[in-house]
């Protein structure tokens, strides 16, 4: 079981930025699964919460693979406020899971690490 977080490495956002989107995902990704399919979060609280952060160039490329992912795996897209750095609704990250690995892998595995 693991969660995969992806983030636009186009935006340059600030360390502590990046880290509160990061979060902001993980937890968005934890409260929609939980809903759904609380066994499939017991499970993955059990085996330690993996989450694995990586990358996509752009926006672009963050909408092309939710829109692959949703019909198969619940994930949700992560919009700023745009208090700080970027204009608001902008779209910082994409949250997978938590769910199945091998489910997870068939989208994601080609991802390079933040």
């Amino acid at each position: 079981m693991k969660q995969v977080i992806v983030v636009r490495s186009d935006l340059k956002l600030g360390k502590g930025k990046l880290a509160a989107h990061v979060s902001h995902a993980s937890l968005a990704g934890y409260r929609a699964v939980r809903e759904k399919e609380p066994k499939v979060v017991e499970e993955w609280e059990r085996e330690g919460e993996k989450k694995i952060v990586v990358k996509v160039n752009g926006e672009r490329e963050l909408y092309e693979l939710y829109e692959k992912i949703k019909k198969e795996i619940p994930c949700t897209i992560i919009k700023d406020a745009g208090l700080t750095q970027i204009p608001p609704g902008t779209a910082t990250c994409l949250v997978v899971g938590p769910w199945k690995d091998e489910e997870v892998d068939k989208f994601t595995k080609d991802l390079k690490l933040l």
